[in-house]
Protein backbone atom coordinates (compact mmCIF):
# COMPACT_ATOMS: atom_id res chain seq x y z
CA UNK A 1 0.00 0.00 0.00
CA UNK A 2 0.94 3.45 -0.97
CA UNK A 3 -0.48 7.42 -0.16
CA UNK A 4 -0.88 8.98 -3.48
CA UNK A 5 -0.23 12.45 -2.99
CA UNK A 6 -2.71 13.81 -4.85
CA UNK A 7 -6.48 15.34 -4.05
CA UNK A 8 -10.09 14.23 -4.29
CA UNK A 9 -11.60 16.48 -7.19
CA UNK A 10 -12.80 19.70 -5.36
CA UNK A 11 -15.53 20.16 -7.19
CA UNK A 12 -16.66 16.67 -5.85
CA UNK A 13 -15.71 17.08 -2.18
CA UNK A 14 -17.25 20.58 -1.83
CA UNK A 15 -20.84 18.45 -1.90
CA UNK A 16 -19.67 15.38 0.33
CA UNK A 17 -20.90 15.14 3.81
CA UNK A 18 -19.30 14.07 6.92
CA UNK A 19 -17.12 14.60 9.87
CA UNK A 20 -14.99 13.35 12.66
CA UNK A 21 -16.15 10.36 14.78
CA UNK A 22 -14.96 8.61 18.01
CA UNK A 23 -15.38 5.42 19.87
CA UNK A 24 -16.68 5.45 23.48
CA UNK A 25 -17.45 2.05 25.69
CA UNK A 26 -20.39 3.15 27.53
CA UNK A 27 -21.61 0.71 30.72
CA UNK A 28 -24.72 1.25 32.68
CA UNK A 29 -24.39 0.10 35.85
CA UNK A 30 -27.54 -1.73 38.07
CA UNK A 31 -28.12 1.80 39.45
CA UNK A 32 -28.47 3.77 36.29
CA UNK A 33 -25.19 5.28 36.22
CA UNK A 34 -22.80 5.31 33.67
CA UNK A 35 -18.75 4.86 33.24
CA UNK A 36 -17.77 5.46 29.52
CA UNK A 37 -14.82 5.39 28.72
CA UNK A 38 -12.55 6.68 25.34
CA UNK A 39 -11.31 3.86 23.30
CA UNK A 40 -9.43 6.21 20.54
CA UNK A 41 -7.39 9.24 22.27
CA UNK A 42 -8.25 10.91 18.69
CA UNK A 43 -10.85 10.81 16.61
CA UNK A 44 -11.07 9.76 13.18
CA UNK A 45 -13.28 11.37 10.39
CA UNK A 46 -15.57 10.30 7.57
CA UNK A 47 -17.00 11.47 4.62
CA UNK A 48 -19.38 10.10 1.62
CA UNK A 49 -18.63 12.09 -1.63
CA UNK A 50 -21.80 10.60 -3.19
CA UNK A 51 -23.41 13.48 -3.01
CA UNK A 52 -21.05 15.93 -4.66
CA UNK A 53 -21.98 14.06 -7.80
CA UNK A 54 -23.78 16.60 -10.13
CA UNK A 55 -22.83 15.38 -13.42
CA UNK A 56 -21.92 12.61 -15.70
CA UNK A 57 -18.27 14.07 -16.10
CA UNK A 58 -18.38 14.15 -12.28
CA UNK A 59 -19.10 10.34 -11.93
CA UNK A 60 -16.43 9.56 -14.40
CA UNK A 61 -13.69 11.28 -13.08
CA UNK A 62 -14.67 9.89 -9.11
CA UNK A 63 -14.49 5.95 -11.12
CA UNK A 64 -11.63 6.93 -12.90
CA UNK A 65 -9.82 8.43 -9.40
CA UNK A 66 -11.15 4.98 -8.06
CA UNK A 67 -9.59 2.64 -10.42
CA UNK A 68 -6.21 5.04 -10.30
CA UNK A 69 -6.39 4.48 -6.53
CA UNK A 70 -6.98 0.23 -6.58
CA UNK A 71 -9.97 0.82 -4.40
CA UNK A 72 -9.23 0.76 -0.81
CA UNK A 73 -5.52 0.06 -1.69
CA UNK A 74 -3.69 3.27 -1.55
CA UNK A 75 -4.86 7.00 0.28
CA UNK A 76 -4.90 10.37 -0.89
CA UNK A 77 -5.62 13.66 0.07
CA UNK A 78 -9.43 15.06 0.63
CA UNK A 79 -10.10 18.63 1.27
CA UNK A 80 -12.56 19.30 4.22
CA UNK A 81 -14.48 22.36 3.66
CA UNK A 82 -15.88 22.42 6.61
CA UNK A 83 -12.34 22.40 8.40
CA UNK A 84 -9.13 23.00 6.05
CA UNK A 85 -7.63 25.67 7.72
CA UNK A 86 -5.45 26.62 10.85
CA UNK A 87 -8.11 29.59 11.53
CA UNK A 88 -11.54 29.83 10.32
CA UNK A 89 -13.12 28.62 7.60
CA UNK A 90 -14.37 31.91 6.37
CA UNK A 91 -10.89 33.42 7.60
CA UNK A 92 -7.37 34.14 6.04
CA UNK A 93 -4.42 31.95 7.69
CA UNK A 94 -1.90 33.73 9.44
CA UNK A 95 1.21 32.97 10.60
CA UNK A 96 0.13 33.35 14.37
CA UNK A 97 -2.94 30.99 14.27
CA UNK A 98 -1.75 27.81 16.24
CA UNK A 99 1.46 27.52 18.45
CA UNK A 100 3.47 24.01 17.27
CA UNK A 101 5.91 24.54 19.75
CA UNK A 102 8.35 25.99 22.22
CA UNK A 103 11.77 26.67 21.46
CA UNK A 104 14.13 25.25 23.72
CA UNK A 105 17.38 26.20 21.83
CA UNK A 106 18.24 22.67 20.70
CA UNK A 107 15.28 21.26 18.90
CA UNK A 108 14.59 21.79 15.33
CA UNK A 109 11.46 20.10 14.13
CA UNK A 110 7.84 20.90 14.97
CA UNK A 111 4.70 18.91 13.85
CA UNK A 112 2.06 20.97 12.69
CA UNK A 113 -1.12 20.75 15.39
CA UNK A 114 -4.53 22.59 15.12
CA UNK A 115 -5.92 23.39 18.49
CA UNK A 116 -9.78 22.57 18.95
CA UNK A 117 -10.89 24.24 21.92
CA UNK A 118 -14.63 24.70 24.14
CA UNK A 119 -14.44 25.87 27.64
CA UNK A 120 -12.00 25.08 29.17
CA UNK A 121 -11.35 21.60 27.04
CA UNK A 122 -8.64 21.09 24.75
CA UNK A 123 -7.15 18.73 21.83
CA UNK A 124 -4.69 19.10 19.28
CA UNK A 125 -5.25 17.14 15.95
CA UNK A 126 -1.75 16.46 14.32
CA UNK A 127 -1.63 18.18 10.75
CA UNK A 128 -0.03 15.45 8.40
CA UNK A 129 -0.58 16.90 5.10
CA UNK A 130 -0.52 20.79 5.07
CA UNK A 131 -1.37 22.57 1.59
CA UNK A 132 1.79 23.29 -0.52
CA UNK A 133 2.47 27.21 -0.37
CA UNK A 134 0.53 27.74 2.28
CA UNK A 135 2.07 27.43 5.66
CA UNK A 136 3.29 31.06 7.14
CA UNK A 137 6.24 30.60 10.31
CA UNK A 138 6.02 33.08 13.31
CA UNK A 139 8.83 33.43 15.76
CA UNK A 140 7.68 35.04 18.84
CA UNK A 141 4.71 36.34 16.49
CA UNK A 142 6.95 37.59 14.11
CA UNK A 143 6.98 36.15 11.01
CA UNK A 144 9.91 34.38 9.33
CA UNK A 145 9.89 34.37 5.18
CA UNK A 146 12.70 31.83 5.32
CA UNK A 147 15.06 29.99 7.54
CA UNK A 148 12.53 27.06 7.46
CA UNK A 149 10.97 24.55 5.50
CA UNK A 150 8.02 22.36 5.50
CA UNK A 151 7.43 18.71 4.60
CA UNK A 152 4.29 18.15 2.98
CA UNK A 153 3.64 14.81 3.19
CA UNK A 154 3.91 14.91 7.26
CA UNK A 155 3.18 18.05 8.09
CA UNK A 156 7.13 18.59 10.11
CA UNK A 157 8.18 22.06 10.03
CA UNK A 158 12.30 22.32 9.96
CA UNK A 159 14.09 25.45 11.25
CA UNK A 160 17.57 25.54 9.83
CA UNK A 161 18.94 26.87 13.20
CA UNK A 162 16.90 25.76 16.21
CA UNK A 163 14.57 28.57 17.82
CA UNK A 164 15.78 30.32 21.28
CA UNK A 165 14.49 28.89 24.64
CA UNK A 166 11.26 29.92 25.35
CA UNK A 167 10.44 31.54 21.97
CA UNK A 168 6.87 30.83 21.13
CA UNK A 169 6.68 29.03 17.38
CA UNK A 170 3.21 29.41 15.70
CA UNK A 171 1.71 28.48 12.02
CA UNK A 172 -0.72 29.10 9.89
CA UNK A 173 -1.89 27.28 7.21
CA UNK A 174 -4.44 25.39 4.85
CA UNK A 175 -4.78 21.29 5.19
CA UNK A 176 -5.67 18.25 3.01
CA UNK A 177 -7.00 14.92 5.00
CA UNK A 178 -5.10 11.82 4.43
CA UNK A 179 -7.84 9.16 3.45
CA UNK A 180 -8.88 6.25 1.71
CA UNK A 181 -11.84 4.49 -0.08
CA UNK A 182 -13.88 2.65 2.53
CA UNK A 183 -15.32 0.45 -0.43
CA UNK A 184 -13.70 -2.00 -3.17
CA UNK A 185 -17.35 -1.77 -5.14
CA UNK A 186 -18.86 1.31 -6.90
CA UNK A 187 -22.24 0.04 -7.22
CA UNK A 188 -23.41 2.92 -10.50
CA UNK A 189 -26.92 3.04 -11.81
CA UNK A 190 -27.42 4.55 -14.71
CA UNK A 191 -30.67 5.98 -15.91
CA UNK A 192 -32.72 5.89 -18.69
CA UNK A 193 -30.71 9.19 -19.89
CA UNK A 194 -27.78 7.32 -19.10
CA UNK A 195 -26.49 10.02 -16.60
CA UNK A 196 -25.58 8.00 -14.01
CA UNK A 197 -25.03 8.09 -9.94
CA UNK A 198 -23.73 6.25 -7.06
CA UNK A 199 -26.04 5.86 -4.11
CA UNK A 200 -22.50 6.00 -1.84
CA UNK A 201 -18.86 6.52 -1.57
CA UNK A 202 -17.43 6.04 1.55
CA UNK A 203 -13.85 8.07 2.39
CA UNK A 204 -12.16 7.06 5.68
CA UNK A 205 -8.85 9.30 7.39
CA UNK A 206 -5.92 7.28 7.84
CA UNK A 207 -3.97 7.46 11.08
CA UNK A 208 -0.45 6.42 10.96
Amino acid sequence: MAFHEVRFPDNISRGARGGPERRTQIVELASGDEERNASWASSRRRYDVAYGIRRADDLAAVVAFFEARNGRLHGFRFKDWGDHKSCLPSGTASPTDQTIGTGDGATAAFQLVKRYASGAQSWWRAIAKPVAGSVRIALAGVEQPSGWSVDTATGVVTFSAAPGSGVAITAGFEFDVPVRFDTDVLDVTLDFERLGSITSIPLLEIRR
